[in-house]
């Protein structure tokens, strides 16, 4: 066999491989340019809570982090790991660990756009001795992250003296962590208390639609032992919080909104409209949105209108006006306006949705073409009857139909609630 034939042997088939490793990688960098451009074209940009940060002079785009990513957040452009769908990124992390040239940290905000978060140790407690924060609040929206954290801060609270009020420590919160947190507590023998707003547990996901599919990983509760989730239903996952509460039994008080936190001698004052609790220690498990954001318009106190949407068919029949620019308001009216005999007007303030899905978009534009939703942009409502609404949109103003009137306009941010408690808030731009 001459040289030639003998390098040929080698050569060719390596160079197919070659061929064919550079038409995936092309293919692949066009996949995610296509994402990038959509996430661009929807104003969702900009990730919401933790996410990764890539190190380019280590990255020399291995794909790692995108196979380990469970959102589908990373892709690989021009060589290099990028963020092409921040809105979708939880804080996952499994990207930093996968990456073989630990060339990804994680990180809150951005140059464009700051994330206030409360500045705590290492064991969760902030500057102010006693207070623990845990979770969402402490910008982990990931529930397996907020729960373990909320296992951990309890680690730390069961080593401080007790004895120094009714309870040892109160817990804030029934959702991921706050569970979490209290079955620590049961275990570590603390008399505790836990505060939950709502009538039931399971936090920002109780405010989940039906049927929304939420993103998690395996975790370890307390008591529990490992549970393997990653993509479950609401009513999935909240069957598991009852399951849960169904095995270890835990003095959680409903109904119950934390109005007030008082230093009083070596402990604090937790104060609802119900209730004040003595404490030595308290334990922060909210979300960074526990507190709707209201239209502060006349009417706004009757029963018709809510601040969430859980199931729409019991609007069939019935006039409903939907008031938000986001993908709440959007997928909640376009919900709704699925149903049989049922009108929805869906009113925002806007001149245009800057911040929704591409999916949203198109799923409003075939309902518009349908005619069955009415949009109101430029709009606002400003007062609300027991049967109509009256509606403003440019100069005009006029009365509509109505049977019900659901807002999702977000919520306050409880920065002004921990600055008053001492807690100090620093505003993250990448770091």
């Amino acid at each position: 066999m001459s040289n030639a034939s003998y390098y040929a042997l080698y050569l060719v088939p390596l160079l197919l491989l070659v061929l064919v490793y550079a038409r995936t990688r092309v293919k692949q960098q066009k996949v995610s340019y296509a994402a990038l451009d959509e996430a661009a074209e929807s104003g969702l940009i900009e990730p919401p809570t933790l996410h990764p940060d890539f190190i380019l002079s280590k990255c020399f785009g291995s794909g790692a982090c995108v196979k380990a990513c469970p959102e589908q957040a990373i892709g690989i452009i021009n060589g290099k790991g990028t963020l092409i769908n921040p809105a979708v990124c939880i804080g996952h992390g499994a990207c930093e660990s996968a990456c073989p040239m630990k060339a990804i940290r994680l990180v809150f905000g951005t140059e464009n756009r700051g994330v206030d978060i409360p500045k705590v140790n290492p064991n969760f407690e902030t500057n102010v001795p006693g207070i623990f924060i845990a979770g969402e609040l402490g910008g982990m929206g990931l529930i397996r992250k907020a729960a373990e954290q909320g296992a951990r801060s309890i680690e730390y609270v069961a080593r401080r003296p007790r004895g120094v009020g009714e309870y040892d420590v109160v817990i804030v919160g029934a959702g991921p962590a706050g569970i979490s947190a209290s079955l620590a507590a049961s275990r570590q023998g603390l008399k505790f208390v836990t505060l939950e707003q709502e009538d039931s547990i399971g936090g920002t996901t109780y405010h989940y639609p039906r049927n929304k599919i939420v993103m998690t990983a395996p975790m370890t509760l307390p008591l529990i032992g490992k549970i393997r989730v990653r993509e479950v239903s609401k009513e999935a996952l909240m069957k598991l919080w009852q399951e849960v509460m169904a095995k270890v039994p835990m003095p959680i008080r409903y109904n119950e909104r934390m109005e007030e936190i008082r230093q009083e001698g070596k402990g604090f004052v937790v104060r609802t409209a119900k209730h004040s609790y003595r404490c030595g220690s308290v334990l922060l498990a909210i979300g960074r949105r526990g507190t709707p954001r209201k239209l502060g318009v006349p009417g706004e106190e009757l029963p018709k209108v809510v601040y969430r949407l859980i199931e729409s068919e019991q609007y069939q029949g019935k006039h409903v006006a939907v008031v938000g620019g986001g993908d709440s308001a959007l997928e909640a009216a376009l919900d709704i306006c699925g149903e049989p005999g049922t009108s929805v007007v869906l009113s925002y303030r806007g001149a245009a949705f800057n911040r929704v899905k591409l999916k949203n978009r198109k799923r409003l534009e075939d309902a518009l073409a349908g005619e069955r939703l009415t949009l109101m942009l430029e709009s606002q409502i400003t007062a609300i009857g027991n049967d109509r609404i009256r509606i403003r949109a440019g100069k005009s103003e006029r009365e509509i139909r109505n049977d019900a009137v659901i807002v999702c306009a977000g919520g306050d941010l409880p920065t002004p609630f921990l600055k008053k408690i001492g807690v100090m808030v620093e505003a993250h731009h990448g770091a």
